[in-house]
């Protein structure tokens, strides 16, 4: 850019991009979407599912290529896909916040810029 908004709300914006860029280094064991329970039944007759709740079945659901997937999760893997899902979930938040204040600093430049 050749001119670079300036004052208070610009500096404002220009630091909390940088904050936010410094806090987010692109990791990479990230993950889309949300984890889910649901539950399930054998069909066995004798199972304790039959009468109660059923089994507890996780998955993921996300969007790859435009279409939306859904993936079975093993119940050990739980605590970790929700680690990676929250922490995926805070970067694109990061990333929109970003993203916005590079908008509202292209708003000011236009506004500031000598006519």
């Amino acid at each position: 850019m050749e001119f670079e908004p300036k004052g208070p709300e610009a500096a404002r914006l220009r630091q909390r991009k940088f904050a936010l860029l410094r806090q987010f280094p692109f990791p990479q064991d990230l993950l889309p979407g949300s984890l889910s329970v649901s539950s399930t039944r054998c069909g066995k007759p004798t199972c304790h599912c039959a009468k109660g709740e059923g089994h507890a079945a996780w998955s993921l659901t996300f969007m790859a290529a435009g279409k939306k997937r859904v993936e079975r999760i093993p119940k050990d893997w739980v605590d970790d896909v929700r680690r990676r899902v929250a922490a995926g979930r805070a970067f694109q938040d990061a990333l929109r916040e970003v993203l916005t204040a590079n908008a509202e600093l292209l708003v000011l430049r236009r506004k500031q810029q000598p006519r």
